[in-house]
């Protein structure tokens, strides 16, 4: 009997189900699971979260996808779509590079007239903050399993950050979370791809 083989089309369909199911475990698991956003649970129980895999091989590439999906964003009701993950395993995957393009995710942003109405936030699998060491683990609240950039209405952001009684607490608590989990919970969530 022989196999039959995938053509072109299922193999990058099938791989970009493994990038979202990456990511889709990440966000269950350590942003939700370990209460590192308090605003994630619920647009995540909801279906309200748009995962999508840029096959972007270079910067342009990835400026191309994200314009799309920052102009999708915007036109979909909140209801139906209220925030979106723009993976991009192709592209970027130097942190040095990437932190250096959030600039242009900057320039995007207000020369498209989002400002005040969109923003970004940036997770990525080296993400370090500049006051961190490399292995410190304040830096795991924006290390995801692959390059992404995670893109958010300013309303939504707006209204949870307005239900918790001190959203400055957040941070300083992920951090506490985050080192005092145990090796074993930690490896298990971060694990090597």
């Amino acid at each position: 009997m022989q196999e039959h083989e995938q053509n072109p089309q299922q193999a990058a369909a099938g791989a970009e189900d493994a990038y979202i199911a990456d990511t889709r475990r990440w966000i269950d698991e350590a942003v939700i699971g370990l209460n590192l956003c308090p605003f994630a649970k619920a647009v995540q129980v909801k279906q309200q979260v748009r995962y999508q895999v840029s096959q972007a091989q270079d910067a342009q590439g990835l400026t191309a996808d994200l314009l799309a999906a920052l102009q999708m964003l915007a036109a979909a009701p909140a209801t139906e779509v209220d925030t979106l993950i723009l993976i991009h395993p192709f592209v970027l995957t130097d942190f040095a590079d990437y932190n250096e393009y959030l600039d242009i995710v900057d320039m995007l942003l207000e020369a498209q007239g989002y400002e005040g109405e969109l923003q970004v936030a940036s997770f990525h699998p080296d993400y370090q903050f500049a006051d961190a060491a490399a292995d410190d683990r304040s830096n795991y609240t924006n290390r995801s399993p692959w390059p992404m950039l995670h893109v958010l209405r300013e309303d939504s952001i707006s209204r949870a950050v307005d239900s918790l009684p001190d959203p400055s607490s957040v941070y300083r608590q992920n951090i506490k979370v985050l080192r005092a989990l145990p090796e074993a919970e930690f490896q298990r969530i971060w694990r090597q791809r």
